[in-house]
């Protein structure tokens, strides 16, 4: 759909990752799917793989920052994705009945093609990617993929392979991954610690071991001590074989940059405690030192082992009453008063809502004005009262136009929030937030996340107040009060490791309670607690799946049950394969859950075909991460469909999520073309009946 469109410029491109609507050169489509990167917050445009399909090698980039690195005197190891895990990333395009793994053999020579140039240009090693190794795979299928692509790599003479995987460990795939003709093998030794031995006895002694050992994800201080034992214990037992290299245990793109920017922001005390990408290289180069002569960086080592020690016995860390609360819950806590049955009977006599109730997700459009309203207020600029009334004057006109426009459920559009995390960190004890700690999410969307030091727990109410006027506002409408769900907040931030994560997630739960609490005491009668990286936080490995989804489930519904059986509970989740965790998402026991869908090709009723849902739900109609204004039609026909898989006294309109990153003219008109769609189908639906 993409052909039409400039392939050697810009156009394409951008059309891919954001959709392009633009009726002077009669164009409109969408753009691909977007994913979580395997369980991190970053995301990637999904591929889309025809039969047949042929592959050109259309950009240079790789080629000419190598170029651009040996100008300045450096022969810089490239890193491409490599082909297997690319394909196994992507889908099949709409009509396809192939896999898109069927199409590798006419990859692979495009591949060769750049390695050629590559090799021609003077580099050394090449880094290829492969990180699908972390998963489960069918090993007939995978190792031959594998056997074949990098045999036809090791024909391109003059370069060496690093085959490099990361997130998790290789198990039962490294045993033949161990035997592939690549020359270094790079291993994430702290997630995938578990791999150490049978590496050391699997992987050949011709080839380098690439020992990822100072974590490329979080940003404490590693334990060189305890590090540089897994080093020494590598080299003893790899004798006189090939070099050992230290390295991160991924790419440090998950990290922020450095830890400058932070000095005379963050105390010195918790300074030490962190590590950002700059210091993590210090990090790897200090163990490589160690490993050769520990005397050299004795001091080094020393520095470190005290701030290490320092963060382990800091009193700041642990709250003995945070403690105390999560040792005295009951099974209660888990529970709602009634059945589901019990509250949506309830809920429709308190609510009143008509059939196919429309709503948004939470945020409408942060506008150049906002953000520089929340500027000045931050710079002393705009007195606390000053500010507090812009907010409201703007919550209110979100609030009159919903209502103007039809919606059903309204939302106060979370003016006063820079984040739905970083947020509810600003109010909660046990967080630390940083000056320019920046890491990227997707495109040119950067996100900073907050640093969970300690115990977490809620000194105050959070959003009563702003709830309170926003509902004030609407006296006939509901208006939601809008909330960040736990697993949301754990996996947004940089979170402490020196306890479990399921116990730092049931301490933000609690305190996200205690909110859910005050909200409906206030007089919200329709609470929505976001869960969107739920899926995110799903380990790699199927082993692993039902110890995570267990305490992720319970932590949502600690957070949840605390209301009577006329409050009703949304949730929302997006960018997910919902498969896999669909039988978890009924197991939250929410009244409300919307969905994201459109951007899916209603993959959503693929999910609701194998898992029946007897709650309500509301798919996506549209896409909020592109400018693109989808039709009446459009969002009819996909509402359409989902009729025949969801009750429609159980289905909501809406759209896939936050209006956050969009412009209010467009959102206006899509909202408006999704709360039309929704009064047509109430009338076919009358019709019918």
């Amino acid at each position: 759909r993409y052909q039409q469109l400039d392939s050697v410029g810009s156009q394409a491109y951008f059309a891919m990752g954001r959709g392009l609507q633009n009726k002077s050169i009669n164009v409109d489509v969408p753009s691909l799917e977007m994913k979580k990167w395997f369980d991190t917050n970053y995301h990637y445009m999904v591929p889309e793989v025809a039969d047949n399909q042929t592959f050109v090698l259309h950009n240079t980039k790789v080629l000419d920052e190598f170029n651009e690195a040996k100008q300045l005197g450096y022969t810089a190891r490239p890193v491409i994705l490599g082909p297997v895990s690319l394909l196994a990333l992507s889908k099949p395009a709409k009509g396809a009945s192939t896999k898109p793994l069927d199409q590798l053999a006419a990859l692979v020579p495009v591949y060769v093609e750049l390695l050629t140039k590559l090799a021609a240009a003077g580099a050394e090693w090449i880094q290829v990617d492969e990180p699908i190794l972390a998963l489960d795979l069918d090993a007939a299928v995978y190792k031959n993929a594998f056997t074949e692509t990098y045999t036809a790599f090791a024909q391109v003479s003059g370069l060496k392979f690093l085959l490099t995987s990361y997130f998790d460990r290789l198990g039962d795939n490294l045993i033949w991954a161990a035997t592939l003709p690549v020359h270094g093998i790079h291993l994430d030794l702290v997630r995938g610690a578990a791999d150490l031995d049978s590496a050391l006895e699997l992987i050949p002694a011709d080839k380098v071991i690439s020992a990822g050992l100072i974590n490329g994800r979080n940003i404490w201080k590693a334990n060189l001590e305890k590090q540089l034992a897994v080093l020494v214990k590598i080299i003893a037992a790899r004798k006189a074989a090939a070099p050992v290299w230290v390295s991160s245990s991924c790419s440090l793109l998950h990290s922020p940059h450095s830890l400058k920017p932070e000095t005379g922001h963050l105390d010195d005390e918790t300074l030490g405690w962190l590590s950002f990408a700059e210091e993590k290289l210090e990090e790897v180069a200090i163990l490589a030192q160690a490993a050769v002569n520990a005397d050299a960086v004795a001091a080094k080592l020393q520095d470190n082992s005290a701030k290490v020690l320092s963060r382990a016995t800091s009193e700041r860390i642990t709250r003995p009453a945070v403690q105390n609360r999560l040792a005295s819950l009951t099974p209660e806590f888990y529970k709602r008063q009634a059945a589901f049955d019990v509250r949506q009977k309830a809920q429709r006599a308190a609510l009143n809502l008509p059939l196919f109730p429309t709503t948004t997700i939470g945020s409408f459009p942060q506008t150049a004005e906002v953000r520089r309203a929340r500027a000045q207020f931050r710079k002393g600029a705009l007195a606390q009262a000053e500010y507090q009334k812009y907010l409201e004057d703007e919550t209110r006109k979100c609030i009159e136009w919903q209502d103007q426009a039809g919606l059903d459920v309204l939302v106060h559009g979370e003016f006063e929030r820079t984040d739905m995390v970083e947020f509810f960190g600003e109010h909660l004890e046990g967080f630390i937030f940083t000056k320019k700690g920046w890491v990227q999410s997707y495109g040119s969307r950067c996100v900073k996340p907050p640093v969970i030091f300690g115990d977490v727990s809620r000194p105050h109410a959070m959003t009563v107040e702003v709830s309170k006027f926003a509902q004030s506002c609407s006296p006939n409408k509901p208006v939601k009060g809008m909330l960040t769900g736990p697993v949301t907040i754990l996996q947004w931030s940089f979170v402490r490791d020196d306890q479990p994560r399921s116990q730092t997630a049931a301490q933000i739960a609690l305190a996200i309670r205690d909110e859910v609490v005050d909200l409906e005491a206030g007089g919200i009668k329709v609470i929505q607690v976001d869960e969107p990286a739920i899926r995110e936080g799903l380990p790699l490995r199927k082993t692993d799946y039902s110890a995570y989804l267990e305490w992720s489930v319970n932590v949502f519904r600690l957070a949840t049950t605390g209301v009577r059986n006329e409050t009703q509970v949304h949730s929302h989740f997006c960018y997910s394969d919902f498969n896999e965790i669909f039988t978890a998402i009924k197991s939250l026991d929410a009244d409300v859950i919307t969905i994201e869908n459109s951007k899916s090709d209603l993959k959503l009723l693929g999910a609701l075909q194998v898992h029946s849902y007897s709650a309500e739900i509301g798919p996506g109609l549209y896409d909020i991460h592109s400018p693109r204004v989808p039709s009446v039609e459009e969002m009819a026909a996909r509402f359409s469909a989902l009729q025949q898989y969801i009750p429609a006294e159980n289905l909501w309109a809406n759209p896939d999520c936050g209006l956050k990153t969009r412009g209010w003219p467009e959102v206006k008109e899509a909202l408006t073309n999704l709360v039309t769609v929704a009064a047509d189908a109430r009338k076919a639906h009358a019709a019918r009946n």
